[in-house]
């Protein structure tokens, strides 16, 4: 075992694995007849497995009395010729659950992972342990579809010492983060050609306030979906990268991190963002840009959709678009790359080869047409119809026929290509401008660096200097907010950095060195 790792829980998986607990997992390999039964199976022989996997905190799902016999569900099962034993996980407890569930040796055929890959602390180092069996040879003889269409870079994400552990939902595109402006502000301002630098982008932002917008740029708490100018000039606080032979945070490119710090101290002084940005919740940040009230945002880009509803609700001439993110002293920008991976399925290694199969097998068949119509759309009749070949589809309106939808399209859709739903992205003029906006702009753009898919263990020793998913680390945020208000000279930087060294960041940073060199838990993501 990698340090780290508890004694204890170690044991507890040891245990699993000599004994062969866990939910269905000791059972014997019966496969189902669709969509892979085994040769000469009879059509009514089911393919039986217990699987676990977050509810991702939707609402159908959580007050759902019984899951497994919930309409959706059912429905998969007959279409697959399957028998689900659906173990969920609630979304906000998910890593305490996690722990439990192999600490207990309850642990179903297939555990679905939120977090991803294998050696993330959610799997508390089952895999190293072989609870979980190596699927490179059967996924190369029995699942085509995911052998052909799960980049490179998502296998890698989900692979251990070389052997692939996990069958992902996967990323085609890792930016995922755009920048949104209102164009009709744009329009009214004169602005003919879209900014480009960060000076062009100020000057835009000025434009708008001579307009009365009340948040020329939306702020949001920590630096969270308003890093738009940290990402200009590339020193995401959550993102890491080699400076003289050591791996460092990109706070640590001094020129770069002060001239992006100015940035935001100008739009401060100057009224660009609210005088209370430090404060402003994720529900503020969404009231004033659903209300009107802000000129630029940064956002996932399937969101644009719901933000053209909703600002059209308050004023039909209002529009926005997508558009280049601002780009710093080498000619780029975005937003921070998301990873390759997102939910991952392992299958325990007590399931019977045969069964195994079945269960990939039916994972496969996720990535089928037939299984791409159910998911996105329903079912015929019920839920669209289909007229010389165009799809009508009956969009949910109420919030609980919203929430059931999610869930057939995303937590029940156990694998599939993530970025956004081409089907139904596809039917309407906005889904268009999606589509157009993720192939013309973002595919262009995006930070990434070097990525730990294990946290680093001193992160938990210094949690003040850690950073969390793509949040920067406290001790950081906190300094930079002191700085933007004018607290603290920005000419300090380097002697933040000095004080992040000695109170542990030397240590974070000989590991995360380390973990570089011997390629450990680690992927490149830097563009």
């Amino acid at each position: 075992m990698k340090r780290g790792f508890s004694v204890l829980l170690v044991s507890c998986l040891i245990l699993t694995l000599l004994a062969g607990c866990g939910g269905k997992a000791g059972e014997g390999g019966q496969a189902g007849a669709q969509p892979g039964a085994k040769d000469g199976a009879a059509a009514s022989e089911k393919l039986s497995f217990s699987i676990s996997f977050s509810t991702g905190g939707n609402i159908y799902i959580e007050s759902s009395p019984d899951i497994n016999n919930d309409k959706w569900v059912l429905k998969l099962e007959e279409m697959t010729n399957t028998d689900l034993d659906i173990r969920l996980m609630s979304h906000k407890e998910f890593d305490q659950k996690m722990s439990l569930m192999f600490a207990g040796n309850d642990i179903p055929d297939v555990v679905g992972n939120m977090r991803g890959g294998p050696t993330t602390a959610s799997m508390s180092g089952s895999v190293e342990a072989g609870i979980f069996m190596p699927l490179d040879d059967l996924l190369k003889e029995h699942a085509p579809n995911l052998m052909k269409m799960v980049t490179p870079e998502a296998w890698e994400e989900v692979s251990y010492n070389g052997s692939i552990y996990g069958i992902p939902s996967w990323l085609e595109n890792l930016s995922r983060r755009a920048t949104f402006i209102r164009t009709d502000l744009m329009e009214k301002a004169g602005i003919k050609e879209a900014p480009k630098t960060v000076e062009e982008y100020l000057d835009m932002l000025r434009a708008f306030k001579k307009l009365g917008i009340e948040h020329p740029y939306q702020y949001r708490e920590n630096f969270k979906y308003a890093d738009t100018f940290l990402g200009a000039y590339d020193v995401l606080p959550f993102q890491f990268m080699e400076l003289n032979g050591e791996v460092v945070p990109k706070f640590f490119d001094v020129e770069n991190m002060t001239k992006a710090l100015q940035t935001y101290k100008t739009m401060y002084d100057e009224g660009l963002i609210p005088k209370d940005f430090a404060s402003l919740s994720q529900v503020d940040y969404r009231r004033n840009i659903n209300s009107g009230k802000s000129g630029m945002w940064a956002s996932n880009g399937e969101g644009l959709i719901g933000f053209r509803t909703k600002l059209k609700e308050v004023d039909p001439s209002m529009k926005v678009d997508i558009y280049p993110s601002p780009t710093g002293p080498d000619g780029k920008g975005g937003l921070g790359l998301y990873s390759s991976i997102s939910t991952t399925f392992y299958i325990n290694n007590k399931v019977g080869k045969e069964k195994a199969i079945e269960i990939i097998k039916f994972l496969d068949w996720m990535l089928t047409e037939e299984a791409d119509m159910f998911f996105s759309f329903g079912i015929e009749g019920e839920n669209y119809t289909i007229e010389n070949g165009k799809v009508n589809y009956t969009w949910p309106v109420k919030k609980e026929e919203v929430d059931e939808a999610g869930f057939r399209a995303n937590q029940l859709w156990f694998v599939h290509e993530l970025t956004y739903n081409k089907k139904q992205t596809a039917l309407t003029e906005d889904g268009q401008d999606v589509v157009a906006a993720f192939r013309d702009v973002l595919s262009n753009e995006g930070r990434g660096g070097i990525t730990f898919t294990a946290n680093l263990n001193s992160f938990s020793k210094f949690p003040d200097l850690a950073s969390t998913g793509d949040t920067g680390p406290k001790f950081i945020l906190d300094s930079m907010v002191k700085m933007i208000y004018g607290k603290q000279p920005i000419s300090d930087w380097p002697k933040v950095l000095e004080e992040y060294r000695a109170k542990g960041g030397n240590e974070i940073i000989k590991e995360a060195t380390e973990r570089w060199k011997n390629k450990e838990n680690v992927v490149d993501r830097t563009r």
